[in-house]
């Protein structure tokens, strides 16, 4: 294929259980011209063998295989190799249904002014059959897409993702401080050189499980967001992106200084706080350690008492006794 429309961007790390799926469903799809770009990312289960069959029987597929660098290096050289106008992304462990790519590209021809759109999904969890997700309705025009900034509410799903390839080189592709978070980074960005939205129809199955990186490392990703939220912010009132030479992200102590914006890591602290109590994977893990702390600077609230039932109801009784403690310590006399 000498002139494909669209490059498909997966990259893999010990995907195995899910991947032939994965792959099924990108070439079922009825748009038929696009390049399959496949990054295995050092790869120690099935997935080396499992990509090498479904290219043998796929010439559009093309294998990248390299040691293990993280999901972010990966998506960054997908880009560089792709060859097509319009890349779209896709996960290892997800399904796009047969219509969404010709549904996408169709919304992009339409719409130049509009360089990213995604869509709805159906959500997947593991020992169930897949239903319409029950979240936050994401946007589905550019306008809503700024209020949902503001409101800090969800974005675009990043697997359902159709990007043009020529902004995401004009912004810089993905940025490596952002590890866990690095598609809310990638948003926040291209919201300032183009338009963004999905479209109603849901185009994806998008699979859950406990071992995925926005559970293992929900603490981290959150930190992170509050960082990728703070250089947007800081480019919003003309001031210079502080993490445009690559700085890592500082520790939430430093927010404050290296932000240049008093009382950074209280907001930041609250931002994190507040996300975390949802997750029982946070209560039950690291996560918890940061809402205590947030109890014992901001006070008893509503919200922490009931997050003090919530983890009574996941059966974390220690950890619902201290956080009441700490609420209560925290009372006025």
């Amino acid at each position: 294929m000498n002139d494909p429309v669209l490059t498909v961007a997966m990259s893999v790390y010990n995907g195995a259980p899910h991947l032939r799926d994965a792959i099924q469903s990108i070439l079922a799809q009825t748009e038929p011209n696009f390049e399959f770009l496949i990054v295995d990312d050092g790869s120690t289960d099935q997935t080396p063998q499992i990509l090498a069959e479904s290219a043998r029987h796929d010439s559009r597929i093309r294998i990248i295989t390299q040691p293990n660098r993280g999901l972010i290096a990966a998506l960054n050289r997908l880009v560089t190799e792709s060859r097509a106008p319009l890349i779209a992304r896709m996960d290892a462990d997800d399904i796009s249904l047969p219509n969404r790519f010709a549904r996408q590209k169709a919304f992009l021809d339409c719409y130049p002014n509009y360089g990213v759109v995604g869509s709805s999904t159906f959500d997947l969890h593991p020992g169930q059959t897949p239903k319409p997700s029950s979240g936050t309705s994401l946007p589905t025009c550019h306008e809503d897409f700024l209020a949902a900034i503001e409101q800090d509410t969800p974005l675009l799903c990043h697997s359902t993702a159709m990007m043009r390839r020529s902004l995401l080189i004009e912004v810089g592709g993905y940025r490596a401080p952002f590890r866990h978070c690095e598609d809310y980074d990638l948003w926040l960005r291209l919201a300032e050189v183009t338009r963004l939205c999905s479209l109603p129809d849901r185009l994806l199955i998008y699979r859950y499980s406990n071992t995925q990186v926005s559970s293992r490392h929900i603490v981290e990703q959150i930190v992170n967001a509050a960082a990728a939220r703070f250089a947007y912010d800081a480019r919003q009132m003309g001031r210079p992106d502080p993490f445009a030479d690559g700085q890592d992200i500082p520790p939430l102590s430093s927010f404050d200084i290296f932000f240049n914006r008093p009382g950074a890591k209280e907001a930041a602290r609250q931002r994190i706080a507040t996300k975390l109590i949802h997750s029982p994977v946070a209560l039950r893990g690291p996560g918890f350690d940061v809402i205590l702390d947030y109890a014992r600077h901001v006070g008893a609230s509503s919200v922490l008492w009931r997050t003090v039932v919530r983890l009574i109801r996941i059966g974390e009784f220690r950890r619902a006794t201290q956080l009441a403690a700490a609420l209560c310590g925290a009372c006025p006399s």
